[in-house]
């Protein structure tokens, strides 16, 4: 029986491990999610100050939580690029498509009808 490769193995340790974080951000990015949309929308009516000349809860419905959002997604994407980083894995074309048409993968049926 042959011998794990070591190189194989660590790399596979290091893509566990970026799994679990990812596991762990998105957990945590979902917690958010849900706090900041039904938590704030249940709490709307006591939510009574000004902010920024308009009461918190519209501005917050409005406003706020499109920038949680589109802050979210920025988050998550650079912890998982720098996940790809540490694993030392960039992001790579499918095995199943010639080399060829992986320039053209965003042709959708043009790769077909070659």
């Amino acid at each position: 029986m042959n011998a794990p490769d070591p190189v194989r193995l660590a790399r596979q340790q290091r893509a566990a491990a970026a799994w679990r974080t990812n596991l762990r951000w998105t957990a945590v990015l979902l917690t958010l999610w849900f706090a900041g949309t039904f938590g704030v929308s249940w709490f709307a009516r006591e939510l009574r100050f000004d902010f920024f000349g308009w009461p918190f809860s519209f501005w917050a419905g409005a406003q706020g939580l499109l920038i949680l959002y589109v802050l979210m997604a920025a988050a998550y994407a650079w912890r998982m690029n720098r996940a790809d980083r540490e694993i030392g894995e960039p992001a790579q074309v499918p095995t199943d498509m010639p080399a060829d048409d992986a320039a053209h993968a965003d042709d959708g049926d043009a790769a077909r009808h070659r």
